[in-house]
């Protein structure tokens, strides 16, 4: 069976010697000093290490079952889910005027990684919620708040998101669900909807669901698109559970991972619901909840990558396999454990210097949407809108590749189920393609981002870029290792966004058919970014006399790696770019 132990070190590192937290004018950072967020990180990986983690391959090889109506979850997930909802670890980063802890949401992401790498499918059930809560957050009435959001912060009840129809999934203007309404102000939800997470199961005893629908008088397309409340159970008005509404599973998904989540066909007959913000307006609220799970999706990625990489680098530190050809490293046994040998050693740090590099770049995501929300940061905002599907798009591709390069790493063993490598791998896979494939990513980047606020953001990320450089040259070994291919990377990504400038408009394909290698163009030069940024906090800490010399310098060579081996990948994504539009165009459809 995998094992998982929490990297609640590096976490450490990043959220006081890269970001500096507790030094941070945002509010509510003051109290994010080591000894506490320590205590939060540890208490947290106790559980993803001690309960979550030896229930995932439960619930891989388990999976949901439904009977009569009703969705039963793996053996000991309810269990698990109670004493995640007794810790208050659902409402970790909610507001506290509806019971929750109103932590940072940089916090709720650090504990959000131990929960997904220890058991993906399971904290799906509480991350749904959270999204839920969010939307009805900023969109509800405060009416719907006090009603629905109490129970769901302190997770007696849990939410969803309802947008997939069986004849649409990114182009929502062509859903089919009604709402009719009545005459006490409330809505017929009739259709059905697909593959949705979480949609009905045994762990809370009410679910919210958000449902997308068209209501008359909304036209054609998204414009029509209103959002509804659609309770499982309907909420009587001393908030005791009422009667069962309408809605119903009609059969779970047969996947090809996250079997212990129950991803299900939702059938609306009629059921009661209620307009959540303006009517015809509901795309601006479900993007409430798409935005934070797009980076949440982006975590998942990294993180499935972060416990394979885990079990990998066990395997070749424990397997004996040929020897060094310098010499032997274990001569009092029969062979040398294989991580001496260099495509061993390759394949691990490009393994490493993504899952470390990913963690900074969402972290630091988290941050900024800490800012715009707490500090009502314009520029934060635009920025972390910007950088959204970089974060999803790149780090859900890059962190897929990771877990099949940690299967590698194992061989034949790593293709069997007894080693738990090939769950990480098909639980990954479904990262690159849900909450907006990544192909759909890149397309938002370069056909709606890049153009935000007159492209101005775009041009702050390089003016960023550009000073972090020049204010970071007084380090030698920094400046050649680091801050040299940083630019050189920067100078390729701005060469790119101009060549779309410069053709985008009269050749609109030649824009779109580089509009995948631009986002993962941008997604390395951001984690060369963190790199750099990581570097430089290990150059001042060894410079300060640090306790822990050996965690510095491993990550400062980890990041010469990314650097050297990584980022100049930069240039190929380049050169396909401005390869333009013929060579993905000319072949005629049917000759394919």
């Amino acid at each position: 069976m995998p094992t998982y132990t929490p990297p609640t070190k590096d976490m450490q590192f990043i959220l006081h010697d890269v970001l500096k937290v507790s030094t941070s004018d945002t509010p509510g950072y003051a109290e994010l000093d080591r000894e506490f967020t320590s205590a939060v990180l540890e208490e947290a990986g106790k559980l993803a290490a001690g309960v979550l983690a030896p229930l995932n391959p439960v619930g891989d090889r388990e999976g949901c079952t439904l009977q009569n109506g009703v969705v039963r979850t793996p053996k000991g997930f309810k269990e698990a889910y109670d004493q995640m909802r007794d810790g208050g670890w659902i409402g970790l980063d909610c507001d506290p005027d509806y019971g929750g802890q109103g932590m940072p949401y940089l916090l709720g992401t650090a504990v959000g990684e131990l929960f997904v790498s220890a058991n993906m499918a399971f904290n799906m059930y509480q991350g749904l919620s959270h999204g839920a809560i969010n939307a009805l957050q900023v969109h509800g009435s405060d009416q719907q708040k006090a009603t629905y959001l109490p129970k769901m912060i302190e997770g007696s009840w849990s939410g969803t998101m309802n947008l997939t129809e069986p004849q649409c999934g990114t182009d929502l203007g062509l859903i089919r669900t009604k709402a009719e309404p009545q005459d006490d102000g409330s809505y017929r939800i009739s259709g059905q909807k697909i593959w949705i997470s979480a949609g009905e199961h045994d762990l809370t005893d009410n679910i919210i669901h958000l449902v997308l629908a068209k209501a008359p008088g909304g036209g054609e397309g998204t414009k029509g698109i209103s959002l509804f409340i659609v309770p499982k159970f309907m909420v009587n008005e001393d908030g005791s559970l009422g009667d069962r509404n309408a809605v119903s599973c009609g059969g779970l998904e047969e996947k090809m991972g996250i079997h212990g989540n129950a991803t299900c066909v939702m059938n609306y007959d009629g059921a009661t619901g209620y307009l959540v913000g303006e009517l015809h307006k509901g795309m601006r609220a479900m993007f409430t909840m798409m935005n934070e799970a797009r980076l949440g999706v982006g975590l998942q990625g990294y993180a499935q990558g972060a416990v394979a990489y885990e079990n990998a680098l066990g395997f070749a530190r424990d397997r004996l396999q040929g020897r060094d050809v310098t010499g032997a490293q274990n001569p009092d046994g029969p062979a040398d454990p294989i991580i001496v040998h260099p495509d061993v050693r390759r394949n691990l740090l490009d393994q490493k210097s993504f899952v470390e590099g990913a963690r900074a770049f969402v972290f630091w995501g988290a941050e900024m949407i800490d800012r715009s929300h707490r500090a009502k940061d314009d520029q934060a905002e635009q920025m972390i809108s910007l950088l959204t599907p970089v974060i999803k798009g790149f780090l859900t591709d890059k962190g897929f590749e990771t877990t099949v390069l940690a299967q590698q790493t194992l061989g034949g063993s790593g293709f069997t189920r007894e080693w738990g490598l090939e769950q990480f791998v098909r639980d990954a896979r479904i990262t690159m393609i849900y909450e907006g494939t990544n192909g759909i990513q890149s397309l938002d980047l370069v056909g709606r981002k890049l153009a935000l606020n007159n492209g101005k953001t775009v041009m702050a990320f390089f003016d960023m870029v550009k000073d972090f450089i020049k204010e970071s040259e007084e380090h030698g070994e920094l400046k050649e290792y680091f801050l040299d291919p940083l630019k050189k990377a920067s100078k390729e990504l701005q060469q790119a966004g101009m060549f779309f400038m410069q053709n985008g408009m009269k050749t609109p394909n030649a824009a779109l058919s580089g509009s995948y290698d631009f986002m993962h163009l941008f997604g390395h030069v951001c984690l060369g970014l963190m790199w750099s940024r990581m570097a430089k906090a290990s150059y001042e800490a060894l410079k300060d006399g640090t306790a822990d010399e050996d965690f510095h310098r491993t990550k400062i060579a980890t990041g010469r790696y990314y650097m050297a081996r990584q980022l100049p990948a930069t240039a190929t994504h380049l050169a396909r770019i401005e390869s333009g539009a013929d060579p993905v165009m000319q072949l005629d459809a049917a000759n394919f």
